[in-house]
């Protein structure tokens, strides 16, 4: 991968600068260089205590290892550990190798809001990689901004909010929901809705901005909204609901476990691909792993990244992933934007001189990624990455077939006016 500063991409005769920032994420792609710089004094990259010493930074990361959201975490926190791994064979940041310190959020945003406290408090963590469901991300956010931690968020989410101590890089409602539903209406002639979601924030709060659009700028309707409990396992009413109601497209927000049963219960009643248009924006690879690609095949997704996108860059990121944790292992959109949190952080900490938080994400604005496995992204002032949106169509072999691509890079807004 390639990084850069803001929007002087063209200037490039700024090698120095480029070449200090570019070094972890070229090496990402297996390109041979090695880290020369002499290795900074402590006293100087390191003012507000932080678990940092002459030899090494240690860092935390915090997903559900178990529970019912594990099927969805996993992917990202290995791929957290594979980005920090390839850093630490690069020379490490700021000449010092990373640490890493893992807990379990076990799918309990209480557990979540204890683990952060420890790894701020007690570990003194220079940046966290983690968390995963909005319900998470609220329980720990405040512990964040108390100790003025440093957070980095994989997760596409609902928005409406900014916080100075996080640096989100998933999508937010505008640049992953709003661009699926123009697509809906525009390609699929999608006119009403049926929306159905796990009962949590985010999908209440996602399907509040996508009634808005519907009705407000599409000119459609919404026949039926339902949510439930996370870890429910009977939809077998809902189907039937769905079923007799005919809407032209469902949008689905239902996560972690309940996906299996969700889409066998609506295959069951003759809901599948080729009798009902349904879109899911939650449903990745690693969600297919556990609901098998037969039981959603057809049916669509929107992300930001599919793991079948076809360029040099995620090739490798592809072949590095099931290098490491073998080649049956999937890579979904989240785990991708994980793996980016690593990187963007030792940029940053090289750029700023410093592993001071406050130093660290004044340098993160604006700074830019040539060659992500998803392609070009970059940090917005508001701390959320602009990137593409995808479409993509399930396959029986549990990958995903991308049928629409942005023609542009979505900045981010996670505080549309009238939504």
């Amino acid at each position: 991968m390639q990084l850069s500063v803001g929007s002087r991409t063209k200037n490039m005769t700024q090698k120095p600068i480029w070449r200090a920032l570019a070094l972890g994420t070229f090496l990402a792609i297996g390109l041979p260089m090695t880290l020369n710089a002499a290795t900074p004094a402590t006293t100087t990259v390191n003012t507000t205590k932080l678990a940092v010493t002459d030899t090494h930074v240690t860092v935390g990361i915090l997903h559900s290892l178990s529970g019912t959201m594990a099927m969805s975490e996993t992917g990202p926190a290995q791929a957290e550990k594979l980005a920090i791994d390839q850093i630490n064979k690069s020379g490490g940041v700021l000449g010092r190798q990373i640490k890493i310190i893992q807990e379990d959020g076990a799918s309990d945003w209480p557990i979540f809001a204890e683990k952060s406290k420890k790894l701020l408090e007690r570990d003194r963590v220079a940046a966290v990689f983690g968390a995963y469901t909005s319900a998470s991300r609220k329980a720990v956010l405040p512990i964040f901004e108390r100790n003025n931690g440093l957070l980095y968020y994989p997760t596409f989410y609902e928005g409406l909010e900014q916080s100075k101590n996080v640096i989100y890089t998933g999508q937010e409602a505008t640049q992953q929901v709003l661009e699926a539903l123009n697509w809906l209406a525009k390609e699929k002639k999608a006119k009403t809705f049926y929306l159905v979601g796990s009962d949590y924030i985010w999908p209440r709060t996602t399907n509040k901005i996508a009634r808005t659009h519907i009705e407000k700028v599409l000119k459609g309707k919404v026949v039926g909204e339902e949510y439930y409990a996370l870890g429910s396992t009977q939809f077998g009413s809902l189907a039937n609901k769905i079923k007799m109601r005919k809407p032209d497209a469902v949008l689905a927000t239902v996560v972690g476990g309940s996906n299996v049963a969700f889409y066998k219960q609506l295959n069951a009643v003759g809901l599948d691909s080729k009798r009902q248009l349904l879109l899911s924006l939650s449903v990745t690879e690693d969600e297919l792993l556990g609901i098998g690609g037969e039981n959603y095949a057809g049916h669509f997704t929107s992300m930001k990244y599919f793991q079948g996108i076809n360029t040099p860059a995620n090739k490798k990121f592809v072949a590095d992933f099931k290098a490491k944790y073998g080649q049956k292992s999937v890579i979904g959109d989240v785990t991708q934007a994980a793996y980016l949190g690593p990187w963007l952080w030792k940029a940053a900490v090289e750029k700023a001189g410093s592993f001071d938080v406050n130093k660290v994400v004044a340098a993160s604005k604006g700074l830019e990624l040539k060659t992500a496995p998803e392609g070009f992204v970059k940090i917005h002032n508001n701390q959320h990455l602009w990137s593409k949106t995808r479409i993509g169509q399930a396959q029986k072999d549990g990958q995903f077939k991308v049928v629409y691509t942005s023609p542009k890079l979505i900045e981010p807004n996670p505080f549309p006016k009238g939504y």
